[in-house]
């Protein structure tokens, strides 16, 4: 396993920081099946309505994971509500790994948290990394009318292109994916089909007008487990023709590491810190980032991207 991937696993095996101990364990019933479902879940106390920002755990992990702390810890003071859910755990069999009970927990979550507090329906905002970011990109393609922006952070886009990628490089993954949707790619047309139903790709053309924020690092794929092609490829399927990456583009990032020479550009982003972005295009209210570094998540500009729609969102209001 490379360094990011471990250190994005063991932070599911962290306790929530001190900053983030009024967050509390909550559980609420799945519309898609009727179960109780395990959340970490903050809302202010306030009589107006607020914005609720959700946040996706990575691919081995479930509510009790921390990665995006500084997420809840942001929401605690700026009068947000928050919510981290389960979505049925680990992505390592059927009922998980963007089934239609993840989608379902997911929805379900969102109908909670406007339950138990007062929530601003046009300021529901999701973010999540690696397979966070996987989910998020489901929620965005499946049900774009939720979401005022989705952020996805290092995600993957295609389960099988995932599935060969992994198995080239023996990462475990792969045996995750084989037992979510049956077996391996090519074993039998209903396990292809699980891949193609479990794949952001197969909606994202539904989020043409979302505003989607997505993010990759350069070196991910060799320092990480998810190379950048499946966050050009997720961008490629929400933007206009013209605004499409090539394929040679895009292999050229993928064997090189490297922005194609002819898209290098100077961009100044101070919310990315020392991981400067390299590369930025957008399409409609899509952007694609990459930026210096590997398979990570960096929570200043992620908030800084929900924070400046949240502004424009009350501006519009207002005039």
């Amino acid at each position: 396993m490379r360094i990011a991937t471990l250190i994005l696993a063991l932070t599911a095996l962290l306790p929530w920081p001190a900053g983030c101990q009024t967050l509390r364990e909550i559980s609420y019933v799945s519309a898609a099946d009727n179960s109780e479902q395990p959340a970490m879940f903050y809302a202010p106390q306030t009589s107006g309505p607020v914005p609720l920002l959700v946040a996706l755990h990575t691919w081995g992990a479930d509510y009790r994971q921390d990665l995006h702390a500084a997420c809840a810890a942001w929401c605690m003071k700026n009068g947000w509500a928050y919510i981290h859910p389960d979505f049925r755990g680990p992505n390592n069999r059927p009922e998980a790994t963007g089934s239609d009970l993840v989608i379902g927990d997911i929805i379900s979550a969102v109908e909670y948290a406007g339950k138990v507090t007062r929530i601003d329906a046009s300021a529901i905002y999701l973010v999540g990394t690696s397979g966070g970011g996987y989910t998020a990109l489901l929620m965005a393609g499946r049900h774009p009318q939720i979401w005022a922006g989705v952020s996805a952070w290092v995600p993957i886009a295609d389960l099988k292109a995932w599935y060969g990628e992994c198995k080239k490089a023996k990462r475990e993954y792969v045996n995750d994916m084989a037992r979510s949707c049956g077996g391996a790619p090519g074993d039998h047309p209903a396990v292809d089909e699980q891949y193609r139903l479990r794949s952001p790709l197969t909606y994202l053309a539904n989020a043409r007008g979302l505003a989607l924020h997505i993010n990759a690092g350069i070196a991910d794929g060799y320092t990480g487990s998810v190379p950048v092609s499946h966050s050009l490829h997720a961008f490629n399927a929400v933007a206009a023709p013209q605004d499409r990456l090539s394929e040679s583009d895009i292999r050229f990032f993928v064997e090189r590491a490297a922005v194609p020479p002819h898209l290098q550009a100077v961009i100044i982003d101070s919310g990315y810190g020392s991981n400067p972005p390299l590369f930025r295009r957008s399409s409609g209210n899509t952007t694609i980032t990459i930026f210096q570094g590997g398979h990570e998540f960096l929570p200043r500009a992620a908030l800084a991207w929900i924070e400046g729609l949240e502004k424009n969102r009350i501006k519009g209001q207002n005039f």
